[in-house]
C-alpha cells in the first residue's frame, strides 16, 4: 500500500479526470443510454458534500452534465428517524437515510436502462416535509454525485465509490461537539463495513489541507 500526499486542488483534478474517463467508457460500452453513479462517502467532518460540490464545475468543463445529490436531502421523516430518540447512534447508523427513496428517485433512473429523470431532493429535514423539488433530466454520459455519510455497504448501486477516511482521533477532533453522539455509528461503520477495504478511491482526510490518496496495489 502506498500513501500519496496530494493538494486539495490536485485531488479534485485527479478525481475529475478519473470520473470523466469512466463516464466516457460507460457511455461507449453500454448497450443503452448510460450515466455514471458516484458515491462520495465520508463522515460530515471529512467534507464529502464539499468535495462533491468541488467536482461539479470541473466535470462540466470536461463536457459532462452533472447532478450533485446530498444524502441529507434523502432522510426519512422525523417520526422514523427519532423513534428511538434524537441522539441514538444505532438509529443514525441503520435508518436515517431513505435508501429506498435514493435508489428509486436517483440511482435506478441513472442506471442502465434508466430514464435519466432524477429527483435532486426528496425530504426537507428542517421542515420535516417533502421538499417538492422538481425532477431533473440527466442526459446520457452524465454524472450523478451522491455525497454523504454511511453510503457504502448497504447495496446501493454505485458505479464508482470514493471514501474519505478519517482516523479515529481525527474523527473525534473534527466532529462538532453537538454531533459527538454520532461517533459510535462511525465506529460501527469502520468495523462492520470497512469501506476503505473496497472503495474504488480512498482518500485519507485527517488534515483537510493535506489529503492523501491510498494506492492499495503499490
Amino acid at each position: 500500500m502506498r500513501i500519496r500526499p496530494i493538494s486539495p486542488d490536485l485531488l479534485v483534478t485527479e478525481l475529475t479526470g478519473r470520473l470523466a474517463d469512466a463516464a466516457t467508457h460507460a457511455a461507449t460500452a453500454a448497450a443503452g443510454p448510460a450515466r455514471l453513479r458516484v458515491a462520495v462517502d465520508g463522515a460530515p467532518a471529512a467534507g464529502p458534500d464539499e468535495l462533491a460540490a468541488a467536482l461539479v464545475e470541473p466535470l462540466r468543463a470536461r463536457g459532462r452534465p452533472v447532478l450533485h445529490v446530498r444524502a441529507t436531502d434523502f432522510l426519512r421523516p422525523a417520526s422514523l428517524r427519532f423513534e428511538l430518540g434524537r441522539t441514538n447512534p444505532d438509529a443514525y447508523y441503520e435508518g436515517w437515510v431513505d435508501e429506498a427513496g435514493l435508489r428509486r428517485e436517483v440511482l435506478d433512473p441513472a442506471g442502465p436502462g434508466g430514464t435519466g429523470r432524477l429527483l435532486p431532493s426528496l425530504w426537507d429535514a428542517v421542515a420535516d416535509r417533502a421538499s417538492r423539488a422538481r425532477y431533473v433530466d440527466l442526459p446520457p454520459g452524465g454524472v450523478v454525485l451522491v455525497s454523504g455519510a454511511l453510503l457504502l455497504g448497504g447495496g446501493l448501486p454505485f458505479d464508482i465509490t470514493v471514501h474519505l477516511e478519517l482516523s479515529a482521533a481525527a474523527l473525534r477532533r473534527r466532529t462538532e461537539p453537538a454531533q459527538d453522539w454520532t461517533l459510535p455509528a462511525f465506529d460501527r461503520y469502520a468495523d462492520e463495513v470497512v469501506p476503505a477495504s473496497f472503495a474504488d478511491v480512498v482518500v485519507r482526510a485527517d488534515d483537510p489541507r493535506r489529503p492523501a490518496l491510498v494506492d492499495p496495489g503499490a
